[in-house]
């Protein structure tokens, strides 16, 4: 008979395994701290909300160290305020609602500024004082009908260019193409430069360059295998009409995410007070959402989609503004904004990648095919056409400020 002490252990559990060395590792980071040293404290002010009655304060705390809110003042005098939710001493990450019964003025500009126990300060400046919208119909109607006049409207308009398009030769189609690749880059710059003012704003704990870059990989890396699904399941089809179908509706998504973004900030722009930037967006998105309905098209142009589709493509393009401005305007929250940049970046620079394919094959099939990929794509109606998208764009942001 073995003894029981020579018996063979059993071994530990895998996770016990991976989780024991970051335990290790974590537990004596408190105690590394010199004696003495003055805690770090960083809050974020991430919103705030203008109610009939004062002003609420959507309060992160950004730093490592516990924070206790002390005090509060508002154009440099002291208010009394009240701590909903996480309370006035705050942990990482943690988040609270502080209450001001300060009389704000209409459109005047005030200071709100928080003092931690150990006195430091942290301040927040309301521009423009004007009430917060509330998630009511009568708020969720104008959201609506800012959407529609800014997205949908726009991108349908854009699709009754398709009887003019279904009725180009190769060459304008190829011209067209690369319109459409012009168009996208532009919205693809816009979105990058966006994603990272963004970004810039964000509280530093949720690294915000970080969150755009992933979120965009992501995008590209869903959309790279959303396609190659749809194509599997259109085998049936003609090969031009597979690739023309797949690829609107990929334009399509790439636009919609896009559109939710500008969604985002016009929406933002309103609950923040600037109705003049808010009115000023709308008609330079309008502007340029309606080229985009044209890129849409131009994937299909000798497909023949019934008006269904057209239909459908039409609202995947343009529904997402009206999302885009209900968060924007109720519901703001600068992680979702960076987030839905660098989704709509990487949407964009896929299809990007998808149209150039496409415009290569389709020139390779008419020209020598010794010639190299950077030879057929630098023919003149390609170049043009990029040229065009690209200033088209360019010039309409441009004439709206």
């Amino acid at each position: 008979m073995i003894p029981e002490t020579s018996r063979a252990t059993r071994p530990l559990p895998g996770w016990v395994v991976a989780l024991g060395p970051l335990v290790l590792l974590t537990a004596p980071a408190d105690r590394l701290r010199p004696q003495g040293a003055p805690p770090v404290e960083r809050l974020a002010i991430e919103r705030a909300i203008l109610q009939s009655d004062g002003i609420v304060l959507s309060v992160l705390n950004d730093g490592p160290d516990p924070v206790t809110i002390a005090q509060v003042t508002v154009d440099d005098a002291f208010w009394a305020f009240s701590a909903d939710g996480g309370g006035t001493t705050l942990r990482h990450l943690g988040r609270t609602s502080i209450s001001i019964p300060y009389p704000w003025v209409p459109g005047e500009a005030h200071l709100v500024k928080l003092l931690t126990s150990t006195g430091a300060t942290f301040e927040h400046e309301i521009a423009v004082a004007v009430r917060s919208p509330k998630a009511e119909a009568a708020n969720l109607g104008l959201f609506t009908i800012i959407g529609l006049y800014v997205g949908v409207i726009p991108v349908a308009l854009g699709l009754f260019w398709y009887p003019l398009v279904s009725r180009l030769g190769r060459t304008g189609l190829d011209a067209l193409l690369a319109l459409t690749v012009g168009l996208l880059a532009f919205l693809f710059v816009d979105a990058v430069k966006e994603g990272l003012e963004a970004a810039a704003g964000m509280p530093g704990s949720y690294q915000g360059v970080a969150l755009l870059v992933a979120a965009a990989a992501g995008a590209y890396l869903l959309l790279e295998t959303f396609g190659a699904w749809l194509r599997a399941r259109r085998k049936g089809a003609t090969p031009t009409a597979d690739s023309g179908a797949v690829l609107a509706l990929l334009v399509a998504v790439g636009i919609g995410l896009h559109n939710f973004g500008e969604g985002l900030a016009i929406g933002a722009a309103f609950a923040l007070g600037e109705a003049a930037l808010g009115t000023l967006l709308i008609l330079g998105f309008t502007l340029h959402n309606t080229t985009e309905g044209l890129a849409i098209v131009a994937p299909i142009a000798k497909a023949r989609p019934s008006l269904r589709t057209l239909a459908s493509l039409g609202l995947i393009g343009g529904v997402p503004t009206i999302a885009g401005a209900w968060c924007g305007g109720l519901v703001y929250s600068p992680v979702l904004a960076v987030a839905c940049l660098g989704l709509g970046a990487g949407a964009i620079a896929q299809v990007i990648g998808q149209i150039g394919g496409q415009i290569g094959n389709q020139i390779a099939d008419r020209t020598s095919r010794s010639d190299s990929g950077l030879s057929r794509l630098a023919s003149a109606p390609v170049a043009l056409g990029l040229v065009a998208g690209f200033g088209v764009m360019y010039i309409t942001g441009m004439l709206v400020g």
